[in-house]
């Protein structure tokens, strides 16, 4: 089960949290900063995607300027959320095309939709990029 989700930018400003769970307001900064520190100082060529967090893993992925973190229980398929990690990517680039920092502070609400239509209550949903797209689609015509 997902724990909680964060998009964090190289200087460690938060531009998207989701929580799976109950933490009170100083356990979420006091999270964002440790998962940042730890996220951040490791070395991208060198180490895997994976890291030991509070009984917990955080699997992570960087694209450009943006880690994508998602904080999973330990005995979880790593791979399989470093793969929902690669397919929220995708689906954000075919729907903004060619996604970036500030489409993700302008349009954070398309951005949670994009995120909700994978991920529910902590756990992944849908994988079929096209079937996501559909939906998403289909959200744009309700508007």
């Amino acid at each position: 089960m997902i724990r909680f989700i964060f998009v964090q930018n190289r200087q460690g400003k938060t531009r998207l949290e989701k929580w799976f769970g109950s933490y009170s307001d100083q356990e979420k900064q006091k999270l964002k900063a440790e998962v940042h520190r730890t996220v951040a100082s490791r070395d991208q060529k060198h180490q895997s995607n994976f890291v030991e967090f509070h009984n917990n893993r955080i699997v992570y992925r960087r694209y450009a300027g943006l880690f994508f973190c998602f904080c999973i229980d330990t005995n979880d398929n790593e791979l399989a959320y470093l793969e929902a990690i690669h397919l929220f990517v995708e689906v954000l680039d075919a729907y903004h095309g060619n996604v970036c920092e500030l489409d993700l502070v302008f349009n954070f609400y398309l951005v949670y939709a994009v995120l909700d239509e994978i991920i529910l209550a902590g756990e992944i949903q849908e994988t079929s990029r096209s079937v996501i797209l559909s939906r998403l689609e289909h959200l744009n015509n309700l508007e």
